[in-house]
């Protein structure tokens, strides 16, 4: 096989992993009347498929080490192909929960740290280096790629085949896995499971209060959730407040075990001195940053095109066509500029348009968004996006040793899909809460009757369901409300809506201005120029 085969095979595997995160969020509509459900529904599998490899990537990277990274590899990928079938095939959301968010996300917790590990040691000197822009270019490939198939294959055949394609792609990848070099030696670990549960639980804690900010509140109670008829709300504070602290609380004690482990001379689940290292620090809080940014724009923009103005899955691809070709464009380029400029400047460069971009489109918010504006933000934004995947894995896995590369592949991957769990709950969470929000102030300074007023208030108690705005009148007309009261009603929703997009927009604007503060400790030499590794020295 030439060279360049290894990381073929495995950018295919990346390719799929990182698809997943973007191809459903065009068919979400789709998808909600296929299987009988609800865009909050929706919401909560897309950001569990990533929070379930966040909370677990860390025992899968471990499990690299133990088992053989390319065993890894391939048991993960044969899990991976599995849930894809069984998503494939789903009757309702439980079955696809089950499938997509659960067995796929335990499949790519194997996959993605090996395949950092992997290809650690199938290539060395520049042409590492090269591998890894590739693969953070096959990345953000991906990402773009995912509303152009999943809107294509959901308008004329459908979002099913999306993940029978999965199916075939992962067979294939094992069947050539056997052309991946695994030099490394396997470890003998003895797994720490308190370890294990403290940092999956302090993720799910952190996520799912976030998830549900929408309908409980952040402090005050909103909604008060019930078990066995019993309201939750703890001293009058909104459960997701909580949930929030009680998840830091068990990430503060994942960390404090894992330096006790180090101090008995116990392998930890996670070497936190690795957090020392200020390239790597930086590294994967870009990393993070965005992610969450573009899991956030990519499942707020669908959401108000299929939504709001009605369009199809393929409309709502194209729309987002013009960020999916800079962002495979601008993936390029980075790869190029590695060779011309440092980590840092090509970084920056992203950042700063991120922030342009997001700025851009806050200010292009229309009912239809058809703007010229709008265009250029989404198209500036998959420009920052490429750039940054261009730049971030190199960065990232040549801060260590060889030996610490597994660690550090599913160190990435943690920060990858917790910072999309955490874009796809926190912006879809602002864009619901602020519908309900601008929906209630709208209907109170409507000069609709009293007693229309409090039938929408009461109807609309536990919050306010994302449908289309097409279908709000004809709902109204059902519930007893004259035509001029349900065109009014219908109004005053799709108003809500464009209110709800600008407020996430503005939450977007948040996270890319925070990123910037994350990079200082980005490497300011051009790759070819740096010695091998910028480690520094690990107790």
């Amino acid at each position: 096989m030439k060279k360049w085969s290894v990381v073929t095979i495995l950018g295919c595997a990346q390719f799929v992993m990182v698809l997943d995160g973007t191809v459903m969020n065009v068919s979400i509509s789709t998808v909600v009347s296929d299987l009988d459900t609800t865009v909050a529904a929706m919401q909560a599998a897309i950001t569990f498929y990533t929070l379930t490899m966040a909370a677990l990537m860390l025992l899968g990277a471990k499990l690299g080490d133990v088992w053989g990274r390319r065993r890894a590899f391939v048991i993960g990928s044969c899990v991976y192909a599995f849930g894809s079938l069984i998503t494939s095939l789903s009757p309702n959301i439980q079955m696809l929960f089950l499938g997509w968010s659960i067995i796929e996300g335990l499949g790519a917790v194997l996959v993605i740290p090996a395949i950092a590990a992997l290809i650690a040691d199938n290539y060395e000197g520049s042409d590492r280096i090269t591998a890894f822009a590739v693969i953070g270019a096959i990345s953000g490939a991906a990402v773009a790629a995912g509303p152009l198939i999943g809107g294509f294959v959901t308008t004329y055949f459908s979002w099913r085949y999306v993940f029978v394609a999965e199916v075939l792609i992962m067979v294939g990848v094992v069947m050539l896995s056997r052309y991946v070099t695994d030099t490394t030696a396997r470890q003998h670990l003895r797994m720490d499971v308190l370890s294990v549960l403290l940092s999956a639980s302090g993720l799910v804690c952190v996520v799912f209060g976030m998830l549900q900010s929408k309908t409980w509140g952040w402090i005050s109670p909103l909604q008060v959730p019930e078990i066995g008829g019993v309201p939750i709300a703890p001293l009058g504070i909104s459960l997701t407040a909580w949930l929030i602290l009680v998840g830091g609380v068990l990430l503060y004690a994942f960390v404090r075990r894992q330096q006790h482990l180090a101090a008995m001379g116990r392998p930890p689940l996670l070497n936190v001195a690795l957090f020392r290292i200020a390239q790597l620090r930086s590294g994967l809080s870009v990393l993070g940053a965005q992610y969450a940014f573009t899991a956030g724009l990519f499942f707020m923009v669908p959401v108000y095109l299929q939504m709001t103005l009605g369009l199809d899955a393929l409309q709502t691809g194209l729309k987002v066509f013009p960020l999916s070709i800079s962002l495979i464009l601008f993936s390029i380029v980075g790869t190029r500029l590695s060779r011309l400029w440092s980590p840092r400047r090509t970084v920056r460069l992203g950042q700063v348009i991120l922030v342009l971009s997001s700025l851009l489109l806050l200010g292009s918010v229309s009912l239809d968004l058809r703007s010229v504006a709008f265009a250029l933000g989404m198209f500036s934004a998959g420009a920052a996006l490429g750039l940054l995947a261009s730049q971030l894995g190199n960065v990232n896995m040549s801060s260590v040793t060889e030996k610490e590369t597994s660690e550090v592949g599913g160190l990435q991957g943690v920060f990858q899909n917790l910072g999309s769990s955490l874009g796809t709950a926190l912006i879809g969470s602002v864009l619901i809460a602020a519908l309900s929000t601008s929906f209630a102030s709208g209907v109170a300074s409507s000069g609709l009757s009293p007693k229309v007023q409090s039938a929408v208030n009461e109807a609309t108690q536990g919050g306010v369901a994302i449908v289309p705005a097409a279908s709000v009148e004809g709902i109204a007309t059902e519930t007893g409300l004259t035509t001029a009261e349900a065109q009014t009603l219908s109004r005053i929703y799709t108003e809500s809506q464009v209110a709800s997009l600008r407020r996430a927009f503005f939450a977007l604007t948040v996270i890319s201005l925070l990123s910037l503060v994350f990079s200082r400790g980005i490497p300011t030499e051009v790759s070819g120029r740096r010695r091998s590794t910028s480690a520094a020295t690990l107790p």
